[in-house]
This record gives C-alpha cells, sequence and structure tokens, in this order.
C-alpha cells in the first residue's frame, strides 16, 4: 500500500466528519451557513469538538432557509474576499437553494456548497445507515449532484474510498482559482460517519497550490495605451473589476493621468470607481467613442444605437475574456485579454506613463475638464428632477432612491436588489471600495441574504439593502431577518412597496400594447392589498415602518438605520404607486 506524501498535513480526527472540517478550517472557510438535516449533525460534533479544543474551525451560521443560506454566503464572500461554506439537507435542501445556484454561478465568487445524501447501507449493517424511517428511502434519488451540476465549476459525492480532507481541499483549490465559481460536494451519511484512527493526513488547499491571476504581455499593454493615449472620445467600461478592491483606486490613477471619462456597463455588479469622482458618467452614450478599454464586464452595453460605432477599438480585459459560461456571446472586440484587471490597470498605466508628450497631457485635462463639467450639470439635473417630486403620493420612486441616497455615506455597504425603474443609480456617491454590490444574477431576492453575509463579514460597517417588493418576497427576507437578530448581524432594508409585478405590467405593455391585458388593468401583475413587511419584520425580531408621506421618508431611513447601530435589524417600507395604474 503506497504511503501518503510526508509534507501532506496531519490533524486529529475520530471519524471523516472531522477531517472534512478540519480541511476547510485550513482552507480559509471561517463560515458555514448552514440549515440543520438528519445527516448532518457531523457539522455540529466536529465543529463542536474543534472548537474545544482550540482547533481553527470555521463559526456556524445558523439560517433557517436554503434560499438564504446561499445568498448569505455570497454576501459575505463579496465582501470578506473570502471563501464561505453552505450546508443543507440532502437533495430538498439542494433544491431549496433554489434560484441562488444560478446567482451562485454568475457572481464570479468562490463558495463551496455542501449537502447531505440519504445513506445507502442496509439497515444496522454499519454506522449511519438507514435506520430512522421511511423518509431515508424518499431522499435517495439517481443523481443529487446533477440538480446543480450546470450551475457549478466542479461536483463530487464523497465516496468510500476518497480522502475526504483532500477532496475538501480539491473542492476549494477548484473555486478559488480565476474565474471563481461555486463548487458542490454531497456527503453520504454513512461514508461521513466513517471512523479514522485518530488521525487524517491530507494536503491543504495552500499545499496544492491556487493559480495566481495572470497578467498582460508588454506589448499589449502598449497597445491599449497607445489607443487610449491617442483617441479623440476614449471610454473605460466597468461592472465587476471592483470585486478586487485594490482596483479602483489604481483604476481613478489611469484614468485621471489620461482624462477617461469611465461608464458602467449594462449591469453594475460592483463599485469599480468611485460614484463622486468628475470622471464617472454612469449609463451614457458610446456611441461615438473611438477607443473602449472593457474591465470584467459579461455585458458591456445593450446593442443598438447607444453601442460604440462600427469603427471603435475595443480591447476587453477579464479573467475570462471570452465569457465561456455563456452560450451565445455576440460583443465583438478587437482585442480579448484573459488577465487580471488590477495587473493590467498597472500595466496599461505604467506603458501610458512612457508615451506622454506634453500635448497629450495637455489635451487629456481638457478632456478632464470636459466630463467633469458634464457630471456636475448632470448631478444638478437629476437632483432638481427628484426634488420636484417630493410632494408626490404615494411616494415617487426617484425621491425614495434620492433621500435613501442622501443618508448613505462611506462607511455604508449597499446591497442592492432593486429594478432599474427607482434610478437609484443614478444619485449614489459611494466612493470607498468594497461599499457596493448589485445582484449578480438574474434571480430576484438575493438581497436579504447577501445583506446578512455582509454584515457578518463587516461587522463594523453598516450594511443597507434596497429591494423592490416582489424580489423582497421572493428573497425569503422573514429567514434573514431572523438569522440577523440570532446572529447580531442588524441590516437596514428600503423596500420600494409598488404593489406591482415589472415584468406583469410594463414588461406585458412593452410586448402587447393597449392589447387584451391592457384592458383588463394587467391582471397577474399586482399583488395589493400587499403584505405588511412592517409587521413581518417586528414578529421576525426587527424594526419596521411603513412610510406613506414623502416627508417622512429620509427621517424613517434615518430612524431605521439608528435601530441597526443598536443591533436591530430594520425594514423601511415605502408605499409607491403601481405601475401602470392610478392610486
Amino acid at each position: 500500500m503506497a504511503a501518503e506524501p510526508e509534507n501532506w498535513t496531519t490533524v486529529p480526527a475520530d471519524y471523516r466528519g472531522d477531517a472534512l472540517v478540519a480541511s476547510m478550517a485550513l482552507g480559509g472557510v471561517d463560515h458555514l451557513f448552514f440549515t440543520s438535516g438528519s445527516e448532518l449533525a457531523f457539522y455540529q460534533e466536529s465543529i463542536s469538538k474543534a472548537r474545544h479544543h482550540n482547533r481553527p474551525v470555521p463559526r456556524l451560521i445558523t439560517v433557517t432557509h436554503e434560499h438564504v443560506s446561499l445568498n448569505a454566503a455570497l454576501g459575505y464572500a463579496a465582501v470578506s474576499g473570502k471563501t464561505p461554506a453552505t450546508a443543507a439537507h440532502v437533495d430538498v435542501g439542494t433544491q431549496h437553494y433554489g434560484c441562488a445556484v444560478h446567482t451562485a454561478w454568475r457572481s464570479g465568487l468562490p463558495v463551496l456548497i455542501t449537502a447531505g445524501a440519504a445513506p445507502t447501507a442496509y439497515p444496522g449493517s454499519m454506522v449511519g445507515s438507514r435506520t430512522e424511517g421511511a423518509h431515508l428511502w424518499a431522499q435517495q434519488v439517481i443523481d443529487q449532484n446533477s440538480i446543480v451540476r450546470q450551475y457549478t465549476k466542479w461536483d463530487k459525492r464523497l465516496e468510500y474510498q476518497d480522502n475526504p480532507g483532500l477532496i475538501i481541499s480539491r473542492a476549494l483549490q477548484v473555486a478559488k482559482s480565476e474565474p471563481c465559481g461555486p463548487v458542490y460536494m454531497s456527503l453520504p451519511r454513512e461514508i461521513i460517519l466513517l471512523p479514522m484512527p485518530g488521525e487524517a493526513k491530507f494536503p491543504t488547499v495552500d499545499q496544492l497550490g491556487v493559480p495566481r491571476a495572470p497578467g498582460i504581455d508588454i506589448d499589449s499593454a502598449r497597445e491599449i495605451a497607445e489607443k487610449l493615449v491617442k483617441a479623440k472620445n476614449p471610454f473605460v467600461v466597468v461592472s465587476a473589476s471592483g470585486k478586487d478592491p485594490r482596483t479602483v483606486p489604481e483604476l481613478v490613477r489611469l484614468c485621471e493621468l489620461l482624462g477617461l471619462p469611465v461608464a458602467d456597463a449594462a449591469s453594475r455588479l460592483y463599485g469599480s470607481f468611485p460614484m463622486n469622482h468628475p470622471l464617472f458618467q454612469g449609463h451614457v452614450d458610446l456611441k461615438d467613442a473611438d477607443v473602449v478599454l472593457v474591465l470584467e464586464a459579461n455585458v458591456p452595453w445593450m446593442p443598438g444605437q447607444n453601442a460604440p460605432g462600427p469603427n471603435a477599438w475595443i480591447a476587453v480585459v477579464d479573467h475570462d475574456a471570452a465569457k465561456l459560461r455563456f452560450p451565445t456571446y455576440e460583443f465583438t472586440a478587437n482585442v480579448r485579454l484573459n488577465a487580471s484587471p488590477l495587473l493590467a490597470i498597472r500595466a496599461i498605466t505604467e506603458a501610458a506613463e512612457k508615451l506622454l508628450t506634453a500635448s497629450d497631457r495637455s489635451r487629456a485635462a481638457d478632456r478632464a475638464q470636459k466630463w467633469g463639467e458634464a457630471t456636475q450639470a448632470r448631478r444638478r439635473r437629476v437632483e432638481e428632477a427628484a426634488l420636484a417630486k417630493g410632494k408626490n403620493t404615494p411616494v415617487d420612486p426617484t425621491f425614495t432612491s434620492y433621500q435613501l441616497a442622501q443618508v448613505l455615506d462611506d462607511n455604508c455597504i449597499l446591497i442592492d436588489d432593486s429594478m432599474p425603474s427607482p434610478q437609484l443609480n443614478t444619485f449614489l456617491s459611494l466612493s470607498r471600495p468594497g461599499s457596493y454590490f448589485h445582484n449578480p444574477g438574474s434571480s430576484g431576492g438575493w438581497g436579504p441574504g447577501a445583506a446578512l453575509g455582509a454584515k457578518i463579514a463587516a461587522p463594523d460597517r453598516d450594511v443597507v439593502v434596497a429591494s423592490g417588493d416582489g424580489f423582497w418576497q421572493f428573497g425569503v427576507s422573514n429567514a434573514a431577518i431572523w438569522s440577523a437578530a440570532h446572529h447580531r448581524a442588524p441590516f437596514l432594508a428600503v423596500v420600494f412597496q409598488n404593489r406591482s409585478y415589472t415584468t406583469g405590467t410594463l414588461g406585458v405593455k412593452a410586448a402587447f400594447g393597449d392589447g387584451y391585458a391592457a384592458k383588463y388593468d394587467y391582471e397577474g401583475g399586482y399583488f395589493d392589498p400587499p403584505i405588511d413587511f412592517a409587521k413581518e419584520a417586528e414578529a421576525a425580531g426587527a424594526y419596521g415602518e411603513n412610510v406613506r408621506d414623502p416627508a417622512e421618508v429620509g427621517p424613517a431611513i434615518k430612524r431605521g438605520l439608528a435601530q441597526v447601530r443598536r443591533g436591530t435589524p430594520a425594514v423601511i417600507a415605502v408605499w409607491q404607486p403601481r405601475l401602470l395604474h392610478q392610486d
């Protein structure tokens, strides 16, 4: 029998669950978002045992719904930069992860998703066999992992012959390798409870090694720099590069050097550039751009008349520049580079500094001044428009967005699960890296769980989630609030309560105009009277307040934030007009 390598790590272990938990902890997993199941008892026992013996161990975070649990893990990963784990009960718990699995796949964040698996050993034949009731037969499916396989980078069912510590280290190695993403493990009860001879030996994830993200070559950096330096109307387009907060000051340096305006991609996922910077333009028309540098954006712009023209020179820098996770992808580019945005920005800046002439610097300064003046004018314009709606009842969503933006400062983390209609992006002025996160997928309801995870990752910062009322309900918000109260991780939720589905009203009108659905008042498009979210929040241990008076929007948000700072989660539901309906 072959001996295990001498350089592997040895840890105390009485059974396989001990080895699995030890490998998680040694691999940097410091939080396990946990929803109970009969076969998951080993997590509680092994974590308690390790804590008793002062060994490194993940903190177990109880969450009463798996959808919230996985979204919380994503929020934690986004804010902390670490890899969390989750645990769910067999196939049914895996299915309860639901749309959060889609969100994890699109997030580019590392997360270790685990679930128990029903035992198949004959009753009484070994520890963990089928001994507790008929449900153990019902829980066995042909291929549990297939439930999530197309949404993960890697999946594995733990088998008899596997070294559990090694398998966990391998899972973490895959999850942390760029482009990062979710991995999934199913853990049969009788396999995870197999005894061990008092110790386990396996390589940690550091011993396996996580590949470093590549930089760009000197020639490519110089080519991009030359194009930007000589361009007449260049742009930088951002979306997810701010996932690494270190990119933000480096991008500011490059843009100030060359007078480059920064535009949001079609969907802003992270705060990738200070929102109060004169060069930040938000969503703008790119049709006149002659050079565009795209940094880590899945959808850099919507195809059509506002996209760059056919003669524009486009460079894409991304951990996955070809977007291999998208079966169909139609965006063109002159250069695509698989590279770390951080290293690429630094290399392009260094190349540009060597190329700049006095004339180039003068043109860059003039361009920066022009865009700075445009920024000031735009901010005055949108503020005046918001204030003009300050007396509307029900409360106008634009005015709500403006009031929320006024309360947020650089100690805040905003979890944005809102739809484009409130126009929240228009008013934000967040400048601190790691302060803004938007739903990375198309599944509404990410926000409540993500806010919980964000607060656990950053306990000293104010965490605020903005959500429509439909998404708030999709997010199993009562479970998120309960966990926030239980684990002393309070966050503030501002819910835009328009009692309407955007898809069921505006979407129907866009498709069918004034057709039959319009004649019948968009049946299926409204949920009025709605749930009283304030009372629901109170029932889950939070502060709740309904707001119908526009004059109370700002003060109510401040009252909610004061509650959070005292340790109590808070929900402020602001009543808006129903879409396509007279209230």
